[in-house]
């Protein structure tokens, strides 16, 4: 069972012993630090405690009782207001057994019903295939490949769009 709860001060531990991966952070932006440090996690933690709720949906993936990962939704601003992008991530322990594409389906949902956006949307690198079937389990369809359209690790790699709209039916 999946459950997607708002973050605490005390998510860091189980947070910093996950997301330290170099898996993980090979299929993120380069934001996502890497090592990933209890220190790290601390400070992420605190941020999505303190997030804006009206800007940001930021939900802790929680699996047999540990904070395993992170789902997010964004407001964009000025013209994208009416969409959200998407972004998402899942220790390794628990890949390949349908977590990430629960949780997907249900940040999207809390976003439908809590702001007045038409479309999320999510950039996966083009080579992450287990990401990119989790968006299409989860509904959402691909817009489009955009060629070497991101720089990670030194090398130049093609992202994908895909999309879900408000008028588009969630799976399950």
């Amino acid at each position: 069972m999946v459950i997607l709860r708002r973050w605490t001060a005390a998510d860091a531990a189980s947070i910093a012993r996950f997301a330290d991966n170099p898996k993980i952070a090979a299929n993120l932006r380069d934001l996502f630090p890497s090592p990933y440090t209890r220190e790290d996690a601390e400070s992420y933690a605190a941020y999505c405690c303190g997030a804006d709720e009206s800007r940001e949906l930021l939900r802790v993936i929680e699996v047999d009782g540990a904070a395993a990962g992170n789902v997010s939704l964004t407001l964009g601003g000025d013209v994208y207001r009416r969409s959200a992008e998407l972004g998402y991530w899942l220790a390794e322990d628990f890949w390949g057994r349908g977590i990430m594409t629960e949780a997907v389906k249900e940040i999207c949902r809390l976003g439908f019903e809590r702001w007045a956006i038409v479309r999320i949307y999510a950039e996966p690198f083009a080579r992450n295939a287990a990401s990119r079937r989790v968006l299409e389990k989860a509904g959402f369809s691909l817009e489009g490949v955009m060629r070497a359209g991101v720089c990670k690790g030194g090398e130049i790699l093609d992202y994908c769009m895909y999309s879900l709209l408000r008028t588009d039916r969630l799976p399950g």
